[in-house]
């Protein structure tokens, strides 16, 4: 019995009168929240979709075709992880991290499913993404300000709410922030003032969190979801609006940023962080001599150097996701790193400018998932959990339109009857 069968149709079963589809959206919603506080591993969110998938199983989830070019580059990923990791003698040391890897490429098939199932499961995502972005942005902003008690929501002078790396909590709130932007543009104007007050708090977490990766993949992504609204919008009149509001918006943003700045704290450093190329980049080992290093050692080591070895051999991890994926996981954990970032930028390309139910959320997600893979070239985003979160909302999307086609090819076929298909043939039967 599958998943689909237990949660549609007139009569779906239930677990203690609640409906099965009911129970596994509440869990899904509260993986999703716990998402949002990752400051220990394993996190409540590995354990909760663990569990989560644990059940979905016993229920007949079923795997569709549709997911296996993402299903199995994670599978030769982690496998190209494994071999890597038998390069060292404590070989040991990658195994954990192997698991963790396979585990995260899992969720994002999980995710796929789950959406391609239920559509309406994109709005229950984003919606409790949002309030996670707004829970965990409070806890940074009350941590930076220095209220008794939150100041383990902070590192460096940096806000980083419920995370271990302000450049981690930084790009985690991306996505809501555009989800909200499209509700303070677009939907009810009665809500219009909470949406703009979760967008106020997030935006400033986002700000104190002092991550140069952050803010700009924050701006490119801003830039290329409101180049599409303005594309696919066909009335001048909203095209006009978008314009108005885009402009209203940067106006009020830089006159925060310029208040904020008035505060010496801040504004010391918003300096130091707003400078290109830190000390630790541009030093004789700093960033980016260890990224020429790492390459030229890729060159000569075909099977990788074992798991986080590049930390333990220069003193510093790679802080380049594909520099990592030649090191740590060898030739096939490059191509296969390649493959699960590209096939789904590639293969949902058209279904940016499609007009479908599911288009802005997958806007969302394509561009905050393009622009990590921009940032990827500086961190390392490989046990990124919101990331595989997007890489998975972005499949359930492509499903959801090989289903949508699939349906429209099905009802064309059904209007052809046999009667029909007589008189067509009939009108162009050979002259006699």
């Amino acid at each position: 019995m599958t998943t689909e069968s237990l949660t549609t149709g007139p009569n779906p079963k239930t677990i203690g009168g609640i409906k099965i589809s009911t129970l596994m959206n509440c869990i899904l919603g509260l993986a999703i929240f716990t998402g949002g506080f990752v400051t220990f591993e394993p996190a409540p969110y590995e354990v909760i979709l663990a569990g989560f998938l644990g059940l979905s199983l016993m229920f007949g989830l079923r795997i569709p075709v549709g997911v296996l070019p993402i299903m199995i580059p994670v599978f030769t990923f982690t496998l190209g992880g494994i071999i890597s990791s038998f390069q060292i003698e404590e070989y040991y040391r990658g195994m954990i991290y192997n698991a963790v890897t396979l585990f995260l490429g899992l969720t994002s098939v999980f995710f796929a499913i789950l959406i391609a199932q239920e559509m309406g499961r994109l709005r229950l995502i984003f919606r409790v993404y949002v309030v996670a972005a707004a829970c965990t942005s409070v806890l940074g902003i009350l941590g930076y300000f220095g209220i008794p008690g939150f100041d383990l929501f902070t590192k460096f002078e940096r806000a980083q709410g419920a995370f271990a790396d302000p450049n981690v909590f930084a790009p985690f709130l991306i996505a809501p922030i555009l989800y909200l932007i499209y509700g303070v543009m677009n939907r009810s104007v009665s809500m219009m003032p909470i949406r703009a007050a979760f967008l106020f708090v997030i935006l400033l977490g986002e700000f104190l969190g002092f991550s140069r990766g952050g803010w700009g993949v924050t701006t490119v992504s801003v830039l290329l979801f409101y180049g599409l609204l303005l594309i696919n919008e066909p009335k001048s009149q909203v095209r006009a609006k978008y314009i108005l509001m885009g402009v209203a918006g940067l106006g009020t943003l830089i006159v925060a940023i310029i208040v904020a700045l008035q505060i010496d704290a801040i504004a010391d450093i918003f300096v130091q962080r707003a400078q290109v190329v830190q000390n630790y980049d541009g030093a004789r080992l700093g960033r980016f001599a260890r990224h020429a290093i790492g390459f030229e050692l890729a060159l000569s080591k075909p099977w990788g150097i074992g798991n986080l070895e590049f930390g333990f051999l220069y003193g510093e991890d790679e802080h380049n996701v594909y520099l990592r994926s030649l090191l740590s996981y060898g030739w096939i954990g490059f191509v296969s790193w390649l493959t699960i970032i590209l096939w789904p930028l590639i293969a949902g390309f058209k279904m940016l400018f499609l007009n479908r139910p599911w288009q802005v959320y997958f806007q969302i997600c394509y561009v905050v998932f393009f622009g990590h893979l921009l940032l990827a070239w500086v961190i390392d985003i490989d046990h990124w959990r919101h990331v595989y979160l997007l890489l998975g909302m972005i499949w359930g999307c492509i499903l959801l339109e090989k289903k949508h086609q699939k349906a429209k090819k099905l009802a064309r076929r059904q209007a052809y009857t046999p009667a029909s298909q007589n008189e067509i043939d009939g009108n162009f039967a050979p002259a006699e």
